[in-house]
């Protein structure tokens, strides 16, 4: 009984076509805690020039699926419900490498995380994502950051993922032909689909120019082959 309330749950959260992806969102009261984020020998300080962008959203699902008691996940993955979720929007380069802590960030104010968290459902990955790709882009403060990808992520529509889950032999092109569907001015070529080791969906990374307007994905740009299969986990086991 409680298995078959958790799939009902879940299944509610993998609507037909839809917008705001945050079915249940309780964010907390106190204050959220953050850590520093910067460059280090892995990751280093990158300065290019910015030819484009990408928008990439993740399969909440999925990550929820083996996050476990990750620090940080809660508010995803136990006390709120999620589908897409926003990770982030990245400046890329004019080739195949891209900008990547272009300038020092100090810690995101409190207004600001609690304004995105029902996107981005952690505050790590709020100040991660503004370290590492919204000190590259010029002019932008952490308020008018968030605000921009939160525009974009809130435009977009989404198909029936319930059913697509259930699709026989569903691949990465077929998802991305029902995501472009769902989007006008939107074609499968625009976006990459990802998956895990396993096959599972990530995520999507919607490939945008630097007037934030969809484009053509360029070839490094990196994703499954459009024949790839892949799955969609809702939750059940």
């Amino acid at each position: 009984m409680i298995r078959a309330v958790a799939t009902m749950l879940l299944g509610m959260a993998v609507p037909t076509t839809a917008g705001a992806q945050a079915y249940s969102c309780p964010v907390p009261s106190d204050a959220l805690e953050i850590r520093p984020d910067g460059p280090d020998a892995q990751q280093p300080r990158r300065l290019r020039t910015i030819g484009s962008y990408t928008l990439a959203i993740s399969w909440s699902p999925n990550y929820c699926r083996t996050a476990g008691e990750r620090p940080g996940s809660r508010l995803q993955c136990r006390d709120g419900r999620f589908g897409w979720t926003l990770h982030g929007l990245w400046p890329d380069g004019t080739g195949a490498e891209w900008p990547q802590y272009c300038r020092p960030a100090r810690l995101l104010p409190q207004p600001v995380v609690r304004s995105g968290l029902c996107a981005t459902p952690s505050a790590q990955l709020m100040q991660h994502e503004w370290a590492k790709h919204g000190t590259c882009m010029a002019g932008e403060t952490p308020a008018s950051y968030f605000r921009r990808s939160n525009a974009l992520y809130r435009g977009l529509r989404y198909p029936d993922m319930g059913a697509l889950s259930r699709r026989e032999g569903l691949t990465a092109g077929a998802l991305a032909a029902a995501m472009a569907r769902a989007n006008p001015g939107l074609a499968a070529d625009m976006m990459r689909v990802t998956a895990d080791r396993q096959g599972w969906l990530d995520e999507i990374w919607l490939c945008l120019d630097k007037a934030f307007r969809y484009r053509r994905c360029p070839a490094h740009q990196g994703g499954l082959a459009p024949t790839a299969s892949v799955r969609i986990w809702r939750g059940e086991r």
